[in-house]
């Protein structure tokens, strides 16, 4: 079948209106949606690895979670000052401690403690009953104070009054802290000894409850 020359020049006419109109309209519109989809993919790609990122961050340095409860069993050994009337400590302890948050922690101990005093004075032994409060400014690293009474296990002695002031680090399952120990102690007491505080190192373990 033959087509005349006119229908021809007519299919030409209408082939070159669709492809200008492709060129003119439809192009504008495609290009638009290349470019968005472009920058979504590249957003969506970026968010990605951020996040991939954070993540691993996250599990190789995990920080201490809250809300959690340890029993910490612990050694104390110390020193005292020259001028001081004992010569040094020693006792055993065990802390419960409540983790508030991740940073803020509190704490109750109860334990013996044994002063050894010098020049053959009498020794003086009780049992510490303290409560306290950890902050964990960095990461495992803490700074701790306490507060309690020394209960004493000798006739005749009074309670003493107990306070320290100290820093630490938790690691696994391990803690160890040094202190600032300091006791005011009863004139009435018959082991009486002059105001004074050793300067003492804690290791104990944690366990979780």
């Amino acid at each position: 079948m033959k087509i005349n020359k006119s229908k021809r020049n007519r299919f030409s006419y209408i082939h070159q209106n669709l492809i200008n109109n492709l060129n003119l309209s439809d192009m504008k519109t495609i290009t638009k949606i290349l470019a968005t989809a472009a920058t979504a993919v590249a957003v969506f790609a970026t968010t990605t690895l951020s996040a991939q990122t954070m993540t691993t961050t996250e599990d190789m340095n995990p920080a201490p979670k809250g809300m959690a409860f340890k029993v910490g069993v612990g050694i104390n050994g110390g020193v005292f000052r020259d001028k001081s009337p004992m010569d040094y400590a020693y006792g055993a302890d065990l802390k419960l401690q409540w983790d508030l948050t991740p940073y803020v922690a509190v704490t109750a101990s109860g334990g013996y403690t044994k002063l050894v005093a010098k020049d053959n004075a009498v020794d003086a032994d009780f049992i510490p009953a303290k409560g306290g409060v950890k902050v964990f400014p960095i990461k495992r690293m803490y700074l701790a104070t306490e507060a309690g009474a020394g209960i004493s296990i000798q006739d005749g002695a009074k309670t003493n009054f107990i306070y320290s002031g100290g820093l630490g680090y938790e690691f696994g399952g391990f803690d160890a802290g040094i202190r600032y120990e300091g006791y005011v102690n009863d004139s009435a007491s018959t082991t009486y000894f002059r105001k004074t505080g050793q300067y003492a190192l804690r290791l104990a373990y944690n366990f979780k409850l």
